[in-house]
């Protein structure tokens, strides 16, 4: 893959661009997109400013908190944490992709990207976007493995297992994301530039593009769609099979059982319903597709430090521990 760039005598305020792909060259006169965003009201804009660099702080601050637990904390040196710093870190880079510039236009008053802006962050939403659904996917076959085959679950998810499924996790994302962006900046992009949205997606972009793209369409479905769907119904499963296999187990091991997973199905709706809703049909859009995005590009990535922390006792202990052994330092160094 290789871009080329000349720019064309005579055209007034127009750049163009040549972009090859492989042995297809495709002509763009368009160097930057302009955002619609969210809300064209400066009122709104000023407290969506407010409300979502909020969000963004405690995404932030609650992600690289679980992570410093995680490997701070031998005990927490298990399976379970080892993919949920692993879905921590995906949540800090995911929502880093649209959250900054999001925020920044709000108080902007042109909101615009670069032609090779708008590419880079439709990659890297979508590679984290899609690692996220693989470790979410991932961490539901753990947690059957814990509750289900209790006996053999150090065998199950031995350390060279859980590194296989975070590898494979990954890799599968960036095939995901480079076929997903190659598929939508393959096409022309002539003068249309305004995109309903406040990031890089794919139909809002396909929107634009001066060609053909029912076949493009299809594909990103295929791509995208059916992977939200498939792993949203293997995850469908595997907590239908861990319900039923929880008769037989005691009421303490229920309750547990039950608070864990039931942490997991929360992250779980929010993130995978939206998806479904936005990449399970064609490049038809809706006003409400922005509102709806919100739920898995920052809604989720906020929700996930919150409830694995505050309702994971594990993880509550980490940090007293953690604040402990800071307060015993100080006192050593004032000694």
């Amino acid at each position: 893959m290789w871009w080329d760039h000349t720019q064309e005598n005579g055209q007034e305020n127009q750049s163009h661009s040549t972009t090859a792909w492989g042995p297809m060259r495709v002509a763009n006169n368009v160097t930057e997109f302009i955002f619609l965003g969210l809300s064209q009201d400066f009122g709104m804009q000023l407290m969506f400013f407010a409300l979502f660099l909020l969000f963004y702080i405690v995404i932030m601050v609650g992600n690289f908190l679980i992570l410093l637990m995680v490997f701070s904390d031998p005990r927490l040196h298990t399976p379970m944490y080892f993919f949920l710093s692993n879905l921590s870190f995906v949540d800090i880079a995911y929502s880093s992709a649209t959250a900054p510039k999001m925020i920044a236009d709000f108080v902007s008053e042109k909101k615009t990207i670069s032609y090779w802006g708008c590419i880079t962050q439709m990659f890297t939403f979508h590679f984290f976007g899609c690692a996220e659904i693989f470790i979410l996917t991932v961490m539901a076959f753990d947690r059957y493995a814990a509750i289900c085959q209790p006996l053999r679950y150090t065998a199950i998810m031995s350390a060279n297992a859980c590194t296989v499924l975070a590898s494979l996790s990954w890799l599968g994302a960036l095939g995901h994301s480079f076929v997903q962006t190659l598929l939508t900046f393959q096409l022309p992009f002539c003068n249309a530039q305004i995109i309903d949205h406040y990031f890089c997606d794919v139909h809002p972009v396909l929107k634009l593009a001066c060609a053909d793209t029912t076949l493009v369409n299809m594909l990103v479905v295929a791509n995208s769609g059916l992977i939200s769907l498939g792993c949203f119904l293997i995850l469908l499963a595997s907590y239908t099979v861990i319900l039923f296999s929880l008769r037989k187990q005691s009421a303490e091991s229920r309750r547990k059982a039950l608070s864990t997973c039931g942490s997991h199905l929360i992250v779980v709706t929010f993130f995978f319903v939206p998806c479904i809703f936005i990449y399970l049909r064609t490049s038809t859009t809706f006003p409400l597709d922005k509102a709806v995005s919100v739920f898995y590009t920052t809604i989720t990535p906020m929700l996930n430090p919150l409830i694995y922390t505050l309702r994971n006792k594990d993880v509550k202990n980490a940090m007293r521990r953690l604040w402990n052994s800071k307060i015993s330092l100080e006192e050593k160094q004032k000694e």
